[in-house]
């Protein structure tokens, strides 16, 4: 009797990958890119999602200093993923890993980053949006701050970071004030731990508001979380003396004007909280990463939109219009 039988050929190895490129002011495109190779203390992560940042912004909308087109996959920085291939001397990470990162290029379905600045995941996380990044700058700007029980803290601006350090701030015993122009976002920050909300509308009503809320003395922090100059200028005037003033929001479009005077009267340490040392954000993803698994930071109900890969001009459509419901946005591979 004779047998036949079928030898299955072996499965392509991919090498090439889809990637966004902005082409031009509000204009994104999708092309075919050689997946890269991680170099010798390098990791290459198949990217499962990567989150979009308010830092991304001028890029995709445009600005006199910036050159188009922008690097394949850039400005992409939230990312989380699997490991799917380590260099020559990587010893920390096995291929299949679950990790998030510190990578510049993440609006891919492949990136590489520094062995240094990857953080792998424990396996409660696993499966679920983590854009490492993100996280760690909350994380950040909460040490910086320094809250202590029982302090009053202003925190103007609820959005994704706004809500998290509302998390962070009210766990940690302060009495949370928020004021924030959305009724969505100030619901957010109610179920955050809130003790207060305060609509962002009318500039002297709301100082007066904060000041009444604190016996008159204003709050012993306040983190300004919009990157405006109108948010910027409120959080001096309802900051006490002798407070702390941590400015979170991201200003980078255009000069801002502070109050030099009130600060100066009043005594208060101003804070930038904005990080340029990868080892600090690689030690905020840790404590994220601990955070969120013991349950002591949940910023899962914060990702209110996923996208996909070729639809990250929707998405930053949504960040820029910023509709009741939306907090934080992420893309999908």
């Amino acid at each position: 009797m004779a047998y036949s039988s079928t030898v299955l050929a072996p499965k392509p190895i991919a090498t090439t990958m889809r990637a966004a490129t902005i082409t031009g002011p509000k204009k994104t495109e999708i092309s075919e890119m050689i997946i890269p190779e991680p170099a010798a203390h390098e990791v290459r992560v198949r990217i499962e999602g990567c989150g979009v940042c308010a830092s991304n912004m001028p890029v995709w909308e445009g600005r006199n200093w910036f050159n188009y087109p922008r690097a394949a996959g850039a400005p992409g920085h939230e990312a989380w993923g699997r490991v799917d291939a380590v260099g020559s001397e990587v010893r920390n990470f096995l291929v299949g890993d679950q990790v998030t990162m510190l990578s510049y290029h993440a609006f891919a379905e492949y990136d590489v980053a520094r062995s240094d600045e990857v953080v792998p995941l424990p396996d409660s996380l696993i499966g679920k949006p983590f854009p490492g990044e993100a996280l760690a700058c909350a994380m950040n700007i909460f040490r910086r701050a320094e809250i202590e029980p029982e302090q009053n803290v202003a925190i103007i601006g609820v959005g994704f970071l706004g809500a998290l350090l509302t998390q962070l701030a009210s766990r940690a015993g302060a009495r949370v004030i928020a004021v924030s122009r959305r009724p969505y976002a100030l619901d957010v920050a109610r179920e955050a731990g809130a003790a207060e909300t305060v609509p962002m509308k009318n500039h002297l009503r709301i100082i007066e508001e904060v000041i009444e809320l604190t016996s008159g003395e204003g709050c012993d922090r306040v983190i300004e979380a919009i990157g405006e100059q109108w948010p910027l200028d409120l959080a001096t005037e309802v900051t006490r003396e002798r407070g702390r003033l941590i400015i979170a929001g991201y200003h980078q479009d255009g000069p801002r004007q502070v109050n030099m005077q009130l600060w100066n009267w009043r005594g208060l340490d101003v804070i930038n909280a904005h990080e340029r040392d990868p080892r600090v954000y690689v030690a905020g993803m840790r404590e994220a990463i601990n955070a969120v698994a013991k349950g002591q930071l949940n910023p899962a109900p914060l990702y209110t939109h996923t996208f996909k890969l070729d639809q990250i001009d929707q998405a930053m459509e949504m960040m820029r219009d910023r509709p009741d419901g939306f907090l934080k946005a992420v893309i999908t591979m």
